[in-house]
């Protein structure tokens, strides 16, 4: 991460974020109220460890009773297996997760990621997608791959999009855990993996986290075990990029008007200063209040 770049994005003297505040009023650009509840120095570590070694895993942030319940809810939601080798041919995913059960929101808005975002990106960044990614028994290693390859921007650069993968079931060497190469977040633009490169299974158990940005090279492992190994991921972005998943026509306004008002804003109901993404000329959480 270049901190200078990521401090100078998100200073409140900037004068088209003040531009913003007038036009928006109470809608202005926001942080999320996560640094309230995350001590400072915790946050400094993860953000330490993940510009060393370009990811993080954080252990035992889901309860026994949480894990249980978000995967009661993907089971009851998850359908027939991918389409393509990159989707896996014995994956099954779930998009338009939040239209469809509230289980996942914690995941999406969880104060320790959240604490995270609200340093690296400007205010009012986007969630860009949020599926369920069961691997099946069968299934091959998936292609490595940066999460953001479709921004065709040169690297190394400051980041544009960041990643969770929350582990819902136990993640090992055989059960398809995703494979990481540490460091490939500062790679140059033309660099591609090798099998010289250090390639290794991002092991952890049923609760954890791992964080990484839109830079870092990973993909699924192969699952050579006789057990799904589900997991779900939410990915961001910046405020003034497009996202992966269209929100506006997959989530509803009442569903919208359920989520929390850090989900609200990630959907899109939010703007970046002075006016991108308004809605006829007025700030889009106003479309919600009729």
């Amino acid at each position: 991460m270049n901190k200078h770049e990521v401090k100078k994005s998100v200073t409140v003297n900037d004068p088209n974020l003040a531009k913003g505040k007038d036009l928006a009023k109470k809608y202005a650009a926001t942080t999320s109220k996560a640094s309230e509840v995350i001590p400072k120095e915790l946050t400094d570590s993860d953000i330490k460890s993940i510009e060393e070694k370009g990811y993080i895993i954080i252990p035992d942030v889901l309860s026994t009773a949480e894990i249980s319940h978000i995967k009661q809810e993907a089971n009851r939601l998850l359908g027939p297996v991918g389409r393509n080798t990159f989707e896996g041919k014995y994956t099954q995913r779930l998009y338009a997760s939040l239209e469809k059960t509230r289980a996942f929101d914690r995941l999406v808005d969880h104060p320790r990621i959240m604490a995270i975002l609200d340093r690296i990106f400007s205010p009012n960044y986007l969630l860009s997608q949020c599926q369920v990614i069961n691997i099946l028994p069968g299934e091959a290693s998936q292609a490595l791959h940066p999460d953001d390859g479709f921004y065709r921007i040169a690297r190394p650069r400051p980041e544009l999009s960041a990643a969770t993968i929350w582990a819902i079931d136990d993640f090992t060497e055989t059960n398809g855990a995703t494979r990481v190469i540490p460091h490939s977040h500062q790679w140059e633009t033309d660099r591609v993996p090798q099998q010289t490169d250090d390639i290794f299974p991002a092991v952890m158990k049923a609760g954890s986290v791992l964080f990484y940005p839109g830079t870092f090279w990973h993909g699924g492992g192969a699952n050579k075990s006789e057990s799904a190994r589900m997991a779900i991921t939410c990915q961001y972005c910046q405020p003034y990029l497009r996202t992966q998943e269209n929100f506006f026509l997959s989530i509803s306004k009442d569903t919208v008007k359920a989520v929390s008002e850090d989900i609200k804003r990630m959907l899109g109901y939010s703007i970046h200063p002075p006016f991108m993404g308004m809605t006829n000329g007025m700030h889009p959480k106003r479309v919600l209040e009729g």
